[in-house]
């Protein structure tokens, strides 16, 4: 298990400068979905204005801009590091599609590992993030497919009790001022989880795992304890978010670390990250566009050369004249072609009695409809 605690920040401390009552109103703060001593329904939660919500540690891009640049670099050349795999559907787009899975992989990693730099400007914040499979206890299962959440808060379970799996969190960041744990999950976005049922069972998961949290920090973290634990899922794409159902924006980080700062400069991460991608994507298409701008050659029995229909010169309904009956045909004894004839023109002499036309009629062909079958052996 490696920990990592935050070290006393640099930044400037903010602190409101107005009346008694409107700190008191500031002290009244946004919270995830949990239970415990500290925990507050999010729905009743009171929407303050910005400069009533400054908490006591700031954290400013510049100051940990090397930090986060780093970590882009890396999840850069981790993505370009991939290497795609042979699709004969995708076609020389392979490396395009390559790059896209890569990206959702590789951002999701790069908002924990940002999260994990920034809390570090908040002394009372330890992150942690490794070794962090939490069992999911069968009692603490049954507890919540009877029973509200609400109406389970203070019930603690222990974490060596008989389970069914496991959950991974990919935070879990305890404020030791406050005895408060919260299990994060960061997504880079919650686009497709709105039409099925995997973002409640993700709630499910996180909710069996913080009635045992207590007990698992207690007994695999030096006696650590906490008395509130709280839930939350980030979304990296900042939509609308839904507190009374464990959903956090992106951008409302920083009431969950308690540090100013902290969303402008994810916004700011994501910013450059994006830039980034979208060059090794353009880098990318320039290539397949290249690769398939090259002319290709189909053969004239594929297709033709105009996709304007012609008249054909040969007459499928009946046998073919030769170029010197057709052209006796079409013009008369003075020598003119017979094409601006009138109607009273056309006689016998032109074209030749009725009945011999009908003679060259095609006989009709037999065909047979029917399931395939294997062709007969020769």
């Amino acid at each position: 298990m490696t920990t990592f605690t935050s070290t006393t920040p640099t930044g400037e401390v903010i602190r409101s400068l107005l009346n008694s009552e409107a700190a008191a109103a500031a002290a009244s703060r946004k919270r995830p979905l949990g239970f415990g001593r500290n925990a507050v329904q999010a729905v009743a939660s009171v929407r303050e204005p910005a400069v009533l919500r400054r908490h006591p540690h700031l954290v400013s891009f510049a100051d940990v801009e090397a930090d986060l640049d780093l970590l882009i670099d890396r999840a850069i050349a981790a993505i370009v590091d991939g290497e795609p795999t042979e699709d004969e559907i995708l076609g020389h787009y392979v490396n395009i599609a390559s790059l896209v899975r890569a990206v959702s992989f590789r951002e999701g990693k790069l908002l924990e590992q940002a999260v994990e730099r920034l809390a570090k400007a908040n002394p009372n914040i330890l992150v942690l993030t490794q070794s962090l499979k939490l069992p999911l206890v069968k009692a603490a299962l049954e507890a919540l497919s009877g029973n509200d959440w609400t109406c389970l808060d203070g019930v603690k379970l222990d974490c060596e009790a008989p389970a069914k799996g496991s959950y991974t969190p990919d935070l879990i960041i305890v404020n030791r001022a406050r005895h408060t744990a919260y299990i994060l999950d960061l997504k880079r976005s919650l686009a497709s989880y709105g039409d099925t049922s995997r973002l409640e069972d993700l709630k499910i998961k996180m909710m069996a795992s913080a009635m045992v949290l207590p007990d698992w920090l207690y007994k695999h973290h030096k006696r650590l304890m906490v008395d509130t634990v709280e839930v939350a899922i980030i979304d990296g794409a900042s939509r609308p978010s839904d507190h009374a159902n464990g959903v956090w924006a992106l951008s409302e980080i920083d009431d969950l670390l308690e540090i100013d700062g902290v969303a402008a400069c994810m916004a700011e991460l994501r910013l450059r990250f994006g830039r980034r991608v979208q060059q090794l994507l353009e880098v990318e298409a320039r290539k397949a566009i290249g690769v398939n701008a090259q002319p290709v050659t189909v053969g004239t029995d594929v297709v033709g050369p105009s996709s304007v229909p012609m008249r054909s010169r040969i007459n499928l309904n009946g046998p073919s004249r030769t170029f010197e009956e057709d052209l006796a045909a079409r013009l008369g004894d003075d020598g003119l072609a017979r094409d601006d004839l009138t109607c009273d023109d056309l006689d016998d002499d032109v074209f030749g009695p009725c009945a011999e036309i009908e003679d060259d009629a095609p006989t009709p062909v037999f065909f047979r409809v029917g399931y395939a079958r294997r062709p007969a052996a020769h």
